[in-house]
């Protein structure tokens, strides 16, 4: 009765059953996996984002398939302001989800079975978005050296006939590293060689550890690129289901581009007309929200570095950027095989809940993905347990 596509493995595995039985007991738990900012004890100007939405042009009807101008241009000066790039507001497109804006670019550039090439670690979604779009996912890989950097090698082998685009996650979510610029240089080079376009994921491009923000690939003129970004992250209003697919590159490549994609966004006309009217708003409270972010991020991670400093069995990655921090811990005699049997270990003996690293797919299984976004109190104590266990 029901479709391929949505034949997926619906058994619980071991990971959820552990947590779900903690969680049924009621035991408290220390949750290094938090990730809705919402729920993270950060301060909202609660009275302006509920006021934004009393908009009387929320009440007026008007479908505008690439989402109205009036969104369009807050976008583009959000790319201008914090950015320094110049964006056409007629390049862009809203839609309600970062999720959404993939598939209007899986469904712009493939048929049933062509290839997106996908970085790997990466995020899981992917292989639900290529699923639903009957996409085939082939990864290439990101290598470890003090800091993450496309294997050129593998990507190129990846490449076959029926590849479409290049995934890029810019900075990748969980290792937090940026594509660098003579890795773009390369990039472009070989999406002209092979007809390639890029499909890039930004959503975390405003948190760096230390040196400002990497350039944003809405500036790359070289080859069609489409970059994606939201409210979710932006303003840590993931609620609010408001982001954007900026189409950039070659002029008539784009035109035509832009055209396709005016229609599969009227055939959904999904985002509502309350969000775009309060769009001006929602995206100013990144000035009090990233700072709040940052702050954080930059405290836990310099606790988890503190902490560290006596634990030399385990290794906190080098990273540039994003919410997440990546332990990789040395495997002996006393510690579990797996970094999955060791994260259900630390769930029911220590009540700390944190990702297994084979969720992200990284290389091997002694890998560790912690939300820096965590309030620091269960932060540290949560690093504390996990390093006394190792």
């Amino acid at each position: 009765m029901f479709s391929d596509r949505t034949n997926w493995l619906l058994t619980r595995n071991r990971f959820t059953l552990a947590l779900d039985e903690l969680r049924a007991s009621g035991v408290p738990l220390l949750d290094l996996t938090a990730s809705n900012p919402t729920q993270c004890g950060f301060r909202y100007d609660s009275t302006a984002i509920l006021s934004a939405f009393q908009n009387p042009a929320a009440l007026d009807y008007d479908p505008q398939p690439k989402g109205t101008l009036a969104a369009c241009r807050e976008v583009a000066r959000y790319y201008l302001d914090d950015h320094q790039t110049a964006i056409n507001p007629e390049s862009l497109l809203l839609t309600t989800s970062t999720s959404e804006a993939y598939s209007y670019a899986f469904r712009l550039l493939c048929n049933p079975a062509d290839e997106l090439l996908l970085p790997k670690p990466s995020y899981p979604l992917f292989d639900f978005l290529a699923g639903l779009e009957d996409v085939r996912l082939v990864p290439y890989s990101l290598v470890y050296a003090h800091g993450w950097f496309i294997d050129f090698q593998s990507l190129e082998r990846a490449i076959t006939p029926r590849a479409r685009a290049i995934l890029l996650v810019h900075p990748n979510n969980p290792t937090g590293s940026h594509v660098h610029p003579e890795e773009l240089t390369r990039l472009n080079t070989l999406c002209l060689e092979r007809n390639l376009a890029l499909i890039v994921d930004e959503v975390f491009l405003d948190f760096p550890f230390d040196s400002p923000s990497r350039k944003t690939f809405a500036a790359n003129t070289e080859v069609l690129t489409f970059t994606l970004s939201g409210l979710s992250k932006i303003s840590a209003l993931p609620q609010m289901k408001i982001a954007w697919l900026a189409v950039t590159g070659p002029d008539a490549q784009v035109r035509s581009a832009l055209d396709r994609l005016e229609i599969i966004a009227d055939t959904y006309l999904s985002l509502s007309a309350p969000a775009q009217a309060a769009l001006p708003t929602l995206l100013a409270e990144r000035h009090s929200l990233r700072p709040q972010l940052l702050a954080r991020i930059r405290e836990n991670r310099a606790n988890l570095q503190s902490q560290l400093r006596s634990h030399p069995a385990c290794e906190l990655l080098h990273a540039e950027a994003g919410w997440y921090a990546i332990l990789r811990y040395s495997l002996n005699s006393s510690t579990p095989t797996s970094d999955e049997d060791l994260a259900i270990h630390l769930l029911r003996q220590h009540h700390v809940l944190l990702h297994p690293g084979h969720f992200y797919d990284f290389p091997s299984a002694n890998h560790l993905v912690l939300s820096l976004i965590t309030p620091p109190p269960d932060f540290r104590e949560g690093a504390r347990r996990l390093l006394s266990l190792l």
